[in-house]
């Protein structure tokens, strides 16, 4: 009767792991979505303190004095109705959501008129140590970058963030439009907690436009602890999402992603990222899909990440996880040409605190094509600190060049299909301990 008993509660906890979507590689705890901000009712419209709708008007001052007036009032909604609004760099408040109404767009100064020019790089909405705040609407914020972008790789030259929060709590940002930021679209970092961006559209040019490239124009970067973005609509310069250290309990949920580098977690991860999850999302021509990326100067523990029913299109690399982002030598930075004898010369170091732990990753149901010439994927750990702990599950993979897995432990393949030129699920293998549906591979 006991065997019987203990038979059944196996079943039972079996059965509960199965429809809760327990999974042994990566067990993180259940997800809490942020906590919404609060604004007081209570309306400010920016022509009622000298806002004018044209294109040569400076309406600094003008929204300045607006959302001065709402937080001296204990905060509310300031107004930015239809029309075209310049505006140089303005600083956030408490219990404020900056309402841009359908048909308004609120226009960065150019750069020959933007206070502080590359000089000085001053962010245009920016808030520090702020709690309750929201940038809402369906107007758009429109950065004018074209002519900052060519300083990217200009010395001694800054560039404005179109919106830089840190050290914040409840923050929204939801239904707006953002584009052609002169540098990253959205920041919010520090200690900021109960972070929400969703329904956003967020443009700028590729990085390989011919016509127009783009320089390090990331759509939102979020590094904080309670993280929702969803339904995002994004195409841009540079990484399409990415956190780095001090980060935790994440969702990326309903997105889409096009041009761009791909859902992305680094470079700098000291402080470590846990428990979050990429979900629901679709990549086109994105040159990574899901990129994690460090370096033994900046690393952290990266641990409880899951990715989980993704589909891409003609993406550069569907998946790519390593640990030698600032290597000096050639042979190491041509990530779709690393083989099993170039992975394997990279030289071992002592382990120190920021030495990049990666552990506990899921890859579930993805679905991948990949752009002509390219490999299937890139998992590259570091001699002395392999990536470990990895799931692959339902993982359905085409690309000319076989999937590199280097110095990774506990790696398994469950129900995978990825097909090379190598053939079916053929890898290319270095200090690597690989299962394919259970059985090694040598």
């Amino acid at each position: 009767m006991k065997t019987l008993q203990s038979i059944t509660r196996l079943l039972f906890i079996s059965l509960f792991f199965a429809i809760c979507g327990f999974n042994a590689v990566n067990a993180q705890s259940a997800y809490v979505p942020p906590t919404l901000p609060t604004i007081p009712d209570k309306s400010f419209n920016i022509k009622d303190y000298g806002a004018i709708n044209d294109i040569v008007t400076d309406n600094t001052k003008a929204i300045q004095d607006a959302i001065n007036a709402a937080a001296n009032a204990g905060g509310g909604k300031v107004i930015i109705p239809g029309g075209i609004y310049l505006c140089g760099p303005i600083q956030f408040a408490n219990n404020l959501n900056l309402q841009l109404d359908a048909g308004a767009i609120l226009m960065m100064l150019p750069i020959n008129r933007y206070p502080g020019g590359t000089a000085e790089g001053r962010n245009f909405i920016s808030g520090t140590n702020l709690h309750d705040i929201v940038l809402s609407g369906k107007g758009t914020i429109d950065g004018q970058g074209s002519p900052w972008w060519p300083f990217a790789k200009t010395k001694n030259t800054e560039r404005p963030r179109m919106i830089a929060f840190r050290d914040c709590n409840r923050v929204l940002i939801e239904g707006v439009k953002l584009m052609n930021s002169p540098k990253f679209h959205i920041t919010v970092g520090g200690k900021s907690t109960n972070v929400t961006v969703r329904d956003v559209i967020i443009r700028a040019p590729s990085s390989t436009d011919p016509v127009n490239p783009s320089h390090n124009t990331d759509a939102c970067d979020v590094s904080a602890s309670k993280v929702l973005i969803q339904r995002c609509d994004v195409s841009v310069g540079d990484d399409d999402f990415t956190c780095g250290g001090n980060t935790s309990d994440v969702l990326i949920t309903d997105c889409t992603y096009g041009y761009g580098h791909g859902v992305s977690i680094g470079s700098p991860t000291r402080g470590g990222v846990k428990n979050l999850t990429v979900q629901n999302c679709t990549f086109i021509n994105t040159e990574c899909g899901i990129r994690i990326k460090s370096d033994r100067d900046r690393g952290g523990v990266l641990e409880n990440i899951t990715y989980r029913n993704l589909k891409m299109t003609n993406v550069g690399m569907p998946i790519l996880i390593y640990a030698a982002y600032n290597a000096k030598d050639r042979q190491y930075r041509n990530l779709q040409k690393i083989t099993p004898e170039i992975a394997e010369s990279y030289p071992l170091a002592p382990i120190t605190d920021t030495t990049p732990i990666y552990r506990n990753i899921s890859f579930i149901d993805i679905s991948a094509t990949v752009e002509k010439g390219n490999r299937a994927g890139l998992i590259w750990g570091l001699p002395e600190a392999a990536v470990s702990n990895i799931l692959f599950q339902n993982v359905n993979i085409d690309a000319e060049n076989p999937f590199g897995i280097f110095f990774a432990n506990d790696v398994k393949l469950v129900n995978c299909k990825i097909t090379t030129s190598w053939g079916k699920n053929k890898l290319a293998l270095t200090n690597a301990k690989v299962t394919i549906d259970g059985k090694e591979v040598k």
